[in-house]
């Protein structure tokens, strides 16, 4: 009954390790700047090809249940973008790169730990908390807001585009339902999702590959309890968020 506290007190101790050495950044700009890379550019491609399709299909879906003579076409941009904005760019984001970067991150710190590469850090004289932990967290923070408004992008400018020429509204009426109806306070809250979930993958990312045993069964069992666990607080974050906000 006592592990799941043992666990969050151990990775607050562990992030908060991170965060103190802060001042450091600039010893490990170098490798703030490849977390960077790995995390964001490298993770373009496939989260500008989830958000493409999402957002040809949710306008595919809107237009399926309001085909009705009594509702203007432009209704279904005003769904579609703020239904980007508000919730499936951060979120989708979130699920793809908590695969792709919370397992990679779990698994490399892991392979590390198993290997005594860390020890050998410690023993040089590094602190590895500062130096494997912080760029990746920071990395993390940074990025993740910038593929979520590539994700919003590509999103909306694909429902544009399958709306128009798939004769279910042309481009003039999208864009003018989204603008009819748009909010500052939607990419707001998307933009403040996206950095809470860049934190969440990371850090829960690094702290399951920080603690990793058990030779390469470990290392697996840790970038899959990594993966797992950044989708579920990503949910529980998500509703959290949209409590506070909305």
């Amino acid at each position: 009954m006592l592990r799941p506290f043992r666990a969050l007190g151990r990775y607050a101790l562990l992030i908060g390790r991170a965060f103190a050495s802060i001042n450091k950044v600039r010893t490990y700009w170098e490798n703030l700047s490849i977390q960077m890379v790995r995390i964001g550019i490298d993770s373009i491609p496939i989260v500008a090809l989830a958000a493409a399709f999402s957002g040809a299909v949710l306008t595919v879906q809107t237009a399926y249940q309001l085909e009705t003579p009594f509702i203007p076409k432009s209704i279904i941009g005003s769904i579609v973008a703020p239904s980007i904005m508000l919730e499936l760019g951060a979120v989708i984001a979130g699920f793809i790169l908590a695969g792709r970067v919370g397992a990679r991150i779990a698994a490399e710190i892991g392979t590390m730990r198993v290997s005594e590469q860390i020890d050998a850090l410690e023993v040089m004289g590094l602190d590895s908390v500062g130096f494997l932990i912080l760029p990746r967290v920071l990395a993390g923070i940074i990025m993740f807001p910038v593929l979520y408004i590539i994700s919003c992008i590509v999103g909306i400018g694909t429902g544009v585009a399958v709306g128009h020429f798939g004769g279910l509204l042309s481009a003039g009426e999208f864009l003018e339902g989204a603008r009819q109806f748009f909010q500052l306070l939607d990419p707001v809250v998307g933009l403040i999702k996206s950095f809470a979930f860049g934190f969440i993958v990371t850090s829960i990312a690094c702290y399951k590959g920080y603690y990793t045993d058990g030779g390469a069964v470990g290392v697996g069992d840790s970038t899959t309890q990594a993966a797992v666990l950044s989708c579920v607080f990503i949910l529980v974050a998500d509703l959290f968020i949209a409590i506070l906000l909305l």
